[in-house]
């Protein structure tokens, strides 16, 4: 019983949690106390659960891995309407893949009634942007571009046609947008419509050329002909110039670039007088052999699908940024020479290590970096951010080996980049936390960064220091400027790592405040009006539902949707609790989910089960409904079996800081599974887990960390299944492996570290090896090399299955049913 004595600290620790309040909180003071000392006691939160749910249900392999609808058809993609009245928000079509869009009143929220097909223009938009001036307000649904006036009138500008893209207001309020390689302004009041800006990628015409040899130039000098012919398109050519320059009527010349080249990004400035473009060297993205079969046709053929290409053939990229005047068409590029470290050798010390170890010696050089637009499949806003003035453009810079970030100005009468702010990454630049852009009111930029080792906000004149707004051991995301300038909303983890709520924080004091209190996974929307906060909240045994908070007001927040099913509220789940588990690598614990049973019986030892979650940089111990939403159930199901499970948020996850980030970098799989062993080691000690029954399994980085563990460490379990897996990261895409492991061709010792295919000889206990035939991100050929491989080196028990028509993330129910009856099957007959 002594083993169990952490176990009885939760309701505790439940209780002080709950005792959180929505006071202010100044956010400069010493950093929150949620990160315990390693030689602290584990501490447990016992999550908040709903009460409806009821013990009546049986959990079964068949239903957990049904069709998800059975659950009840969460809300998604949250938002409000047009013109802000109305809360707006989908769900599945019953017994369809399809989306059903809900509107409700903000009068009456729980209301909601279906969006007619008709009307949905109302209350859906692709992009929608505000004349900060007048209030117009511009849209696009589909391919119909709308204006709402501040008298409500709502008029169609566009209906078809060439779409219309990257909408803007100018400060003179005619709306601008992106039409194919045109920017165009289209005034309000008159509908008149002006090609400000058109570029191409070709070489500007000349109406006269130079004679390309001693020939040409001899028939041009020999017949009059030809000369008179030449002086006349010279004559033409510098007329339609003329006319262009001084005639409104005529639209101004394209601006021409690189044929080899092709556009990045273009923004233009509000006042329509400037434009930064971004262009690149146009390659391919994918090689001819970089293919996929696809065996189940309707044809019966088999297809031949096209991929992406892998990590091992990246080439660098570089992007070209451009100031461009549009008045004169004269176009500058911006040069990267004024940027801090831009010809640094960042990784000299990896490529040193590397080129000793094939005998050779490596030799430091200065030359100047590939440097890119920042891109992130994370972060879909423009990297190139005008101020609403027009006379300041920021732009976001990221270095193609990921070691830094960039935010520059730029001088607009010198054409030259001006660094503001240089984020440096010995290990890699996260892909997240990189929101930015400029007050509404004042020259100030704003924006997100882990140089404190956590997610913080900042603000920075130009020119001078940043002023940090939030500081602290906890994350900080998704912030929303008050139209005013006086507030910043925002998402963070300050109470636990695993419980996120909404603050927001006083730009001139620096005082924040909790305007959440739900303890779980919180995300938000604030209302056009910034009256109203749309929550997404959820808890670790219920999915997502909608929430509304008045912002400024002390009343909770109002439950506005209900759509979990009695079925699944009436199934007997198991909460896990929360628990920090100390660490024997680091001050910081893991943060893990654990199952315990029910009736637990000390003098029992009992079977055991480690999860892996995928993603790597992703986070599961967290008191909000799981996208791992099925193991959550396989869980619950294991403990009616008598299994205690355990879901670590090992080394590499998300939600603890830059420093848990990057414990991989140049080797991953060794810090993860080190936190595994402590993990194991933690249930033998305070869970009565018999150590030679524990098995695990996961898919994709889980999958990956599967064959870690089970080659490099053999005896940590008995039985594992590896979903989806990687097994050589140099066959992996480039934007996520590079920044771990460089690239193959640079650090080549860190592929062959880090890569399970190098590491097989290892497997001593039974294995099982699930594999999607139609899977674009891992490929199929990972599992058929290590197949192979283990085959080689004459390993016995190990097992394939593999799922014909099944991406990564598998779609059919009856995939998911035959996977988790195979890893349960294996857990049973090794455990």
């Amino acid at each position: 019983m002594k083993k169990l004595k952490t176990l009885l600290v939760a309701a505790a620790v439940s209780s002080a949690l709950g005792a959180c309040s929505s006071t202010p909180e100044h956010t400069q003071s010493a950093p929150a106390a949620n990160q315990p000392a390693a030689s602290e006691p584990a501490s447990i939160v016992t999550p908040k659960t709903d009460s409806s749910a009821s013990a009546d249900g049986q959990i079964t392999l068949e239903q957990i891995m049904a069709d998800p609808q059975w659950l009840g058809r969460a809300p998604q993609n949250a938002g409000f309407s047009v013109d802000g009245t109305h809360i707006v928000y989908e769900r599945e079509k019953m017994d369809s893949a399809l989306m059903q869009a809900y509107a409700a009143p903000l009068s009456a929220p729980t209301k909601a009634s279906e969006i007619a097909l008709s009307a949905m223009q109302e209350y859906r938009f692709d992009e929608l942007v505000t004349d900060p001036n007048t209030g117009n307000m511009a849209y696009r649904y589909k391919d119909s571009v709308f204006v709402q006036f501040d008298n409500g009138k709502t008029v169609q500008l566009t209906r078809g046609g060439a779409p219309l893209s990257n909408l803007s207001f100018m400060t003179d309020g005619r709306l601008m947008a992106k039409s194919d390689t045109n920017v165009i302004a289209i005034d309000l009041k008159t509908g008149q419509r002006e090609e400000l800006f058109s570029w191409y990628f070709a070489e500007k015409p000349e109406a006269v050329s130079a004679p390309e040899d001693f020939i040409a130039q001899e028939q041009i000098t020999l017949i009059d002909y030809i000369a008179l012919q030449r002086k006349q398109r010279q004559e033409e050519a510098d007329r339609d110039a003329a006319l262009a320059k001084n005639n409104a009527s005529v639209a101004p010349d394209p601006v021409y670039f690189d044929p080899a080249h092709r556009l990045v990004g273009i923004s233009v400035s509000p006042r329509g007088d400037k434009a930064i473009v971004a262009t690149t060297e146009d390659k391919p993205w994918r090689g001819e052999g970089d293919i996929m079969p696809h065996y189940i046709q309707e044809d019966g053929r088999i297809a031949s699908k096209e991929v992406r290409r892998r990590v091992a053939d990246a080439e660098p990229e570089n992007h070209v940024l451009w100031l461009v005047d549009i008045k004169t068409g004269e176009k500058r590029e911006l040069s990267y020479t004024s940027l801090p470290g831009y010809n640094e050798d960042v990784l000299a010390e990896v490529k040193a290590e590397n080129a000793k170890a094939r005998g050779e010696t490596y030799q430091v050089n200065r030359l100047p970096r590939e440097i890119t637009l920042l891109e992130s499949w994370y972060w879909s806003e423009p990297s190139i951010r005008w101020h609403a003035d027009g006379r300041q453009v920021a732009v976001m810079l990221e270095a193609w080996d990921n070691k830094d970030r960039w935010i520059a100005t730029v001088d607009l009468d010198k054409a030259s980049l001006v660094s503001q702010r240089r984020l440096h990454d010995d290990a890699w630049i996260n892909y997240r936390f990189n929101q930015f852009g400029w007050m509404n009111n004042s020259e100030t930029l704003y924006f997100l960064s882990e140089e404190s080792g956590y997610s913080q906000l900042y603000t920075q004149t130009p020119g001078e220091a940043a002023r940090p707004l939030t500081s602290g051991q906890f994350i900080v995301d998704e912030p929303t400027l008050s139209k005013d300038d006086q507030y910043f909303y925002y998402k963070a983890n300050k109470k636990h790592p695993g419980i996120y709520e909404i603050y927001r924080v006083n730009t001139q004091t620096g005082e924040s405040e909790a305007l959440t209190d739900l303890d779980g996974m919180t995300d938000y929307v604030l209302s056009p009006d910034e009256q109203t906060l749309l929550l997404t909240h959820s808890k670790v045994t219920r999915p997502e539902e909608l929430y509304i908070k008045p912002v400024d007001s002390a009343q909770p927040a109002q439950k506005i949707t209900d759509t979990v099913s009695k079925t699944f509220t009436n199934m007997p789940w198991k909460a896990p609790q929360i628990v920090a588990i100390p660490s024997t690598h680091t001050a910081q614990p893991i943060y893990a989910r654990v199952y315990l049973p029910e009736n637990y019986d000390a003098s029992e030892p009992r079977r055991a089960v480690v999860f892996n979650h995928g993603a790597g940089y992703l986070q599961n111990a967290h008191l909000g409904w799981s996208g791992y939403f099925r193991e959550f159930m396989f869980h619950s199901l294991l403990t009616q079996q008598g299994y205690v499970v355990l879901d670590m948020d090992y080394r590499a996850s998300a939600g603890y800081g830059r420093d848990w980030r990057t414990a991989i970098y140049r080797n991953m799989g060794e810090p993860e599974v080190q936190d595994l062993q402590d993990g194991v080691n933690w249930l033998v000690e305070n869970a009565n887990v018999d150590r030679e029954r524990i098995g695990t399994y996961g898919g994709s980085y889980g999958g990956f960390l599967t064959f870690m563990s089970m080659f490099n460490a053999p005896e940590l379990f008995k039985a594992g299944a590896a979903l989806r897996p990687v097994t050589d990261w140099a066959h992996y895409n480039t934007p996520y492996t590079a920044n771990i492991l460089n690239t193959p061709d640079v650090d080549p010792i860190a592929y062959r570290r880090s890569s399970p295919i190098y590491h097989a000889e290892g497997l001593k206990y039974p294995l099982l090896i699930n594999a999607p035939m139609v899977d674009d991100n891992v490929f199929f050929e990972d599992t058929v090399r290590l197949v192979q491989r283990l085959i080689e080196l004459e390993k016995e028990d190990f097992e394939t299955a593999i799922y014909p028509v099944e991406p990564h993330g598998f779609v059919q129910p009856s995939s998911w049913l035959d996977e988790y009856r195979r890893i349960y099957k294996l857990f049973e007959e090794n455990l």
